[in-house]
């Protein structure tokens, strides 16, 4: 098959909303076809989708926006609460500069997103990708945002066979000369939504796409292999033993962890340093948060995080019911759930109940 002839970025342009007026996924964050979205809803949503899926992401906005509608109503919020709110989206320095962000926004900028790139990356957590994202969708910028879907759809629309990360400069390039004056926010969505649903990962549906017909990819047969992405290093392993403290009225200790580093500020189950090298017993003591007498419950916790393997053995306690901690919190039991513990602690005490009642 020959390689399709030269077409002109306004045709690509053309095509593609054409597609989008007919195919746009309906997502809790859009405006329809045509109309701008509500700066805050994009803003709220761009950082919530920021390596998470959109399944996962649509209950957590609909709550988020349930109990903050603006983001005055979110910078006045105790931080606790919105990283509470959180829990399970990973990735928790987000929801800090989530926070942060709202405040600068509603205390300095009076509730008004600025609506271009450079101002936006100026507020807290606000990067390339999110700033153009925001620009081209909120305020019909003529932004070149370059999440995983458009990189895919450029990618294979040129044939860029460098591999990623290093060609991202490339791609946001070709990217930005194909954004039309007209509707820029809307293309940037339709080319998430031809990601999405047509140019998948490793099944491409080709003959279903609006573009087909001018992908060099395609014409080459080489579509499923593009993008090209660097060989991942493998992931080490860290280790901890979490220390499950429930004391005879029913509470559970908790502790909060430092605001900078993974996971912080957010509640956890007490534990040992996370180290490479795994734990002796009389080291592993002497970072338990009370003295008590511990039994090591069987079976170890698993979790994975973006660079590494994590493995938890858990040991319990009882404590009278007086038992003070010199640092954390007792939580009750029956209020667990409103803690907001992320994913791995929600694991780590799922499991000591489970084993404490074998």
């Amino acid at each position: 098959m020959s390689e399709p002839a030269s077409v002109a970025s306004d045709t690509i342009a053309e095509r593609l909303l054409a597609w989008y007026d007919r195919h746009a996924r309906r997502l809790p964050w859009r405006a329809p076809p045509g109309q701008r979205a509500d700066p805050y809803h994009v803003w709220l949503s761009e950082v919530m989708l920021q390596q998470t899926t959109v399944q996962t992401v649509q209950p957590y906005f609909h709550d988020f926006l349930s109990r903050w509608p603006s983001v005055h109503e979110l910078a006045a919020a105790p931080r606790e609460d919105v990283l509470a709110a959180w829990a399970g989206l990973g990735y928790y320095a987000r929801a800090r500069n989530l926070h942060a962000c709202a405040q600068v926004v509603s205390r300095e900028l009076g509730g008004v997103f600025p609506d271009t790139e450079a101002g936006l990356r100026k507020l807290p957590g606000i990067g390339p990708y999110t700033a153009a994202a925001i620009a081209a969708i909120a305020f019909d910028r003529p932004s070149a945002p370059l999440d995983g879907n458009i990189e895919r759809v450029v990618a294979r629309l040129f044939a860029v066979e460098d591999p990623l990360p290093g060609a991202k400069e490339t791609l946001r390039a070709r990217m930005g000369a194909i954004v039309p004056q007209q509707r820029p926010g809307d293309f940037a969505q339709a080319m998430m939504d031809l990601g999405a649903g047509i140019c998948q990962p490793r099944k491409p549906r080709c003959m279903l796409c609006p573009l087909s017909d001018v992908c060099t990819a395609s014409a080459r047969g080489i579509a499923v292999d593009l993008p090209v992405k660097a060989a991942k290093k493998a992931k080490p392993t860290r280790q901890a033993v979490a220390f499950w403290t429930v004391r005879a009225d029913g509470c559970v200790l908790l502790r909060r962890r430092p605001d900078k580093g993974l996971l912080g500020g957010m509640l956890e189950v007490p534990s040992t340093d996370w180290t490479e090298a795994p734990w002796a017993e009389g080291a592993a003591f002497a970072q338990a948060p009370i003295s008590a007498s511990w039994t090591e419950l069987p079976g170890v916790v698993r979790h994975t995080f973006t660079h590494f393997h994590f493995t938890i053995t858990v040991w319990a306690a009882e404590v009278p019911a007086h038992t003070r901690a010199e640092t954390g919190e007792w939580w009750p039991f029956e209020r667990l759930s409103d803690a907001g513990l992320p994913t791995v602690m929600r694991k780590i005490a799922d499991h000591a109940v489970k084993k404490a009642a074998e």
